[in-house]
């Protein structure tokens, strides 16, 4: 039953981004799953640079979600998914920041009532094409075997742990963990080259 479980959990891993869309949009609850651990990382990246308290980044997280299930059967381009929560993420935490009176600060910057400050941060286009990028590559490790899945995406969403850590909550020889991860690495570039998502040196 166990390896039932983890063969379906690999055939929605491998679904492409718009699949996965239509999926949850007929109401298949693991290919929403799939979306929101795909994406959780984006919405709470875009929330972070916009320096929101932890509470007001979680309000947020919880809005664009919802806004999704709004809008899920009616997304005209379900591939664009990536830069539609990343626009989407944008807007609650201005609007966040409006409610607080926080916004004034950062967002008027011409004001007039001081030297204009350079914005140093990404614009819209390079968002977008970061998060489009980000979504490559949760595509390709979802092609990749679970044991690779689930070492990649332990270092990526808790960088803080301890290789230690990682190997007694993965069940892993902590010696096994450096060249398991460089192994993993060389099949996830192999999925990514012909995407064009890998950045050249």
């Amino acid at each position: 039953m166990r390896s039932a479980e983890r063969q379906g959990g690999s055939d929605v891993a491998a679904r492409t981004v718009a699949e996965l869309v239509r999926a949850a949009a007929d109401g298949d609850q693991a290919a929403w799953d799939e979306i929101v651990e795909r994406f959780t990382g984006l919405v709470w990246g875009v929330a972070r640079s916009h320096r929101l308290s932890p509470a007001d980044a979680s309000d947020v997280s919880q809005t664009v979600w919802l806004r999704l299930v709004e809008h899920l059967g009616r997304l005209r381009e379900p591939e664009a998914l990536a830069g539609w929560i990343a626009t989407t993420t944008r807007h609650e935490c201005l609007r966040t920041l409006r409610a607080s009176g926080r916004e004034l600060p950062d967002e008027d910057l011409t004001g007039g009532t001081g030297p204009e400050r350079p914005d140093t941060g990404p614009g819209p286009e390079a968002t977008v094409v970061g998060a489009e990028r980000r979504a490559l590559v949760w595509e390709a490790l979802g092609r990749l075997s679970l044991r690779c899945r689930t070492l990649l995406r332990a270092l990526a969403t808790s960088p803080d742990a301890s290789y230690t850590e990682i190997a007694a909550a993965l069940d892993m020889p902590i010696g096994s963990i450096g060249p398991t991860r460089g192994r993993c690495l060389q099949h996830l570039r192999r999925e990514l080259a012909p995407t064009g998502a890998l950045l050249e040196d």
